[in-house]
C-alpha cells in the first residue's frame, strides 16, 4: 500500500472539502483541520488557496485520465466504453444527489467567481469531450463525433444538475436508460457487429 505524503493527504481533503462545501466556502483552517495538521505546518505545503486549488485540479485530471485509460482496457468496444461513462451516474448517484457533479460545480463555481482557475477545471471536460469524441468516431460517427460527444456532456450534466436538486435516485436511473437507448438507437452510428 502506498505512503500518502502529507502534502498529498491536504490535496485529498481539500479536494473533497471543495467538493461537498465548494472552493470559496472553505478556508485553510477547514482543511487544515481536516487533515490534522497546524496552519503553520499547512504553509509549509501550500502559501495560497489558489496554490491547493491548482494541486485539486491537477489531482482531478490525473484521476479522470486513469478512469478513462481503465475504461479503455476494461471494454470491449466503443459503445461500451461509452456506456461506462453514461453509468457514472448511477455509480455516483449518492455523491451526485448530494453534492452534484465534482466536474460541473467546481467549474461552475469558478466561473461565478471569474476565478483565473476556471479553464484549467474546464479542461477536465475537455478530457471527457476528447476521450468520447474518439468513442464516437469509432462507431462511425465521422464529422458529428464532436457534436455528440457535446450533446451526452450536456445531457449528463444536466442530469447531474437535477438529481442533486431533487434527490430522486429513480430519477437518474430513468434517465441513465433514456441515454442508453438514445446511444443504441442513434441512426449516426453503427450497430455492434
Amino acid at each position: 500500500m502506498p505512503t500518502h505524503s502529507t502534502r498529498d493527504i491536504i490535496v485529498e481533503k481539500a479536494d473533497a472539502l471543495f467538493y461537498q462545501g465548494g472552493f470559496e466556502a472553505t478556508s485553510f483552517a477547514d482543511i487544515a483541520a481536516a487533515v490534522g495538521i497546524s496552519r503553520g505546518n499547512f504553509y509549509h505545503h501550500f502559501k495560497t488557496k489558489d496554490d491547493i486549488l491548482d494541486a485539486v485540479i491537477a489531482r482531478r485530471m490525473e484521476r479522470t485520465r486513469a478512469m478513462l485509460d481503465a475504461w479503455q482496457d476494461a471494454s470491449e468496444g466503443p459503445r461500451e466504453r461509452i456506456v461506462c461513462f453514461i453509468r457514472i451516474l448511477i455509480t455516483n448517484r449518492t455523491s451526485i444527489m448530494a453534492y452534484g457533479c465534482p466536474v460541473g460545480t467546481l467549474c461552475s463555481e469558478l466561473a461565478k467567481l471569474d476565478h483565473a482557475a476556471q479553464g484549467r477545471a474546464a479542461d477536465i471536460f475537455g478530457l471527457f469531450r476528447d476521450w468520447l469524441t474518439a468513442q464516437f468516431r469509432a462507431l462511425g460517427a465521422a464529422d458529428r463525433a464532436g457534436a455528440l460527444a457535446l450533446h451526452l456532456l450536456a445531457w449528463s450534466q444536466g442530469v447531474a444538475v437535477l438529481a442533486a436538486a431533487l434527490r430522486d435516485e429513480a430519477f437518474i436511473h430513468a434517465e441513465v436508460a433514456g441515454i442508453e437507448h438514445w446511444l443504441a438507437s442513434h441512426p449516426d452510428l453503427s450497430q455492434p457487429t
